[in-house]
């Protein structure tokens, strides 16, 4: 592999060189643990051998929420790392934050570094980028969710493996086929809000929000009560009550019951295949995110998930050259490539995508390339760039409530909507006037 092989060598460079001078210290907080820690811990190791005028020191912060509330706590106090690791819900706030966070077109310009954001896939780069085209954080692991297929539990079902899935009328239609024939588990998801709100909106050219999703201004409403997501949600509750759709939680706790053979359909994010490749022990594929065949012009395209690097305030200036020389080497197209084909995140530069295709990756892992085509089939409009809304972390906490009185029989799906929308618009009135 590109990073063992490339470890190797530097580390033997490293070696013959003899003595290093003193190192400057570079702290990376992330949120990743299991298989994608050990992939970011791979990634600094191979940084800190092939150079000696840098060391990287990534830690584990917890999860999404927890990372975020850590680095703000340690800006607060003074003791802020060098690269913080935001989720994408968090992007709002990060750039509210002003004295906290330094850009990283800056970081780039000052530090003298090669840097050109033309290079990155532009339905990834256009989340972290200001009004004016500036890149304000570093696009790393971002993903897009797609259908996790169980072929084996669709043959046991008597349904071909290989039946199209692509409609959720059609994913419908199989969902009772495997219910009767005796299964557990005909489909769970993970991320619910993300995937059956945030994404089904974009990849229906919906609305979630005004103001362009929130790009265009904190003066932004919630609008996903609308038919589209009532019919949608509503589906999948009466489908929760059939013993159609099992609910596992607000994460990813679904995920453990898919790897395990149990469910049929699993909506998830692309960057499922780490832990899917290395745990199933069943045939699987991966297929697009399905739509509503009666929606005009969709899919359009699905908007990612993941997270950035955001570059804080408060260090000196040779600490942001170390900052700079780490970041555009996790943005070459090596690195880049690598990472992509480990965990299922997208490429974030279209030289990364070229050469994984080169390498042949696409033609031996069939299904890989499916979250790339889905995100780049169709140029992003107002309502599928993505979503830049203030407080939406707690925003997500209010849908996860209301879907899961959906899914427990006890709210019907516009009501729980309008409920969302409601308390929702609540919190982004707060957020706007804390920002005025």
């Amino acid at each position: 592999m590109i990073l063992k092989n490339t470890l190797r060598a530097s580390v033997a460079a490293t070696v013959l060189a003899g003595p290093a001078m003193a190192q400057t210290e570079i702290e990376f907080w992330h949120a990743f643990t299991g298989r994608l820690g050990e992939l970011v811990d791979a990634q600094v190791e191979t940084f800190n051998a092939q150079q000696s005028d840098y060391k990287v020191t990534a830690t584990h912060k917890g999860n999404y929420s927890e990372a975020l509330n850590a680095g703000i706590a340690a800006f607060r106090a003074g003791e802020q790392p060098d690269i913080l690791m935001v989720f994408e819900v968090g992007t709002a706030t990060m750039m509210a934050a002003e004295g906290a966070v330094k850009p990283v077109y800056e970081v780039m310009e000052e530090a003298g570094a090669e840097f050109d954001s033309d290079e990155y896939i532009g339905s990834v780069k256009g989340y972290y980028t200001s009004n004016d085209g500036e890149m304000l954080s570093l696009p790393f692991n971002s993903s897009t969710p797609v259908l996790w297929v169980n072929r084996d539990a669709l043959e046991a079902a008597g349904v071909d493996p290989d039946t199209d899935l692509s409609t959720w009328e059609q994913v419908s239609d199989v969902l009772t086929q495997v219910k009767d024939a005796g299964s557990s588990c005909p489909l769970t998801t993970a991320w619910q809000s993300w995937i059956h709100l945030e994404n089904l909106s974009a990849y229906h050219n919906a609305p979630f929000a005004t103001q362009a999703n929130g790009f265009g201004g904190t003066d932004t409403e919630l609008v996903f009560n609308d038919a589209l997501q009532v019919k949608h949600i509503e589906t999948m509750g009466e489908w929760a009550q059939d013993g159609k759709f099992v609910y596992a939680g607000r994460r990813n706790e679904g995920g453990a019951n898919f790897r395990a053979g149990e469910c049929a359909l699993f909506t998830e994010s692309s960057a499922g295949y780490a832990g899917i490749k290395s745990e199933a022990q069943f045939e699987f594929d991966v297929r697009p995110l399905p739509y509503w065949s009666d929606v005009e012009g969709a899919p359009q395209n699905t908007i990612i998930g993941g997270a950035s690097l955001w570059v804080m305030e408060g260090q000196d200036d040779e600490e942001y050259k170390g900052v700079a020389e780490f970041l555009n080497f996790l943005s070459s197209p090596e690195i880049q490539a690598q990472w992509h084909q480990d965990t299922g995140y997208l490429p974030i530069t279209q030289a990364a995508a070229d050469l994984t295709r080169e390498q042949g990756f696409y033609e031996e892992n069939v299904g890989t390339d499916v979250a790339v085509k889905q995100m780049t089939a169709n140029e992003p409009t107002e309502n599928s760039k993505g979503l830049r809304l203030g407080n939406f972390d707690q925003i997500r906490t209010i849908i996860d409530e209301e879907l899961e009185a959906v899914w427990a029989g006890d709210k019907e799906a516009q009501a729980a909507l309008d409920t969302a929308v409601e308390r929702g618009n609540e919190l982004l009135r707060r957020f706007e006037q804390a920002n005025r």
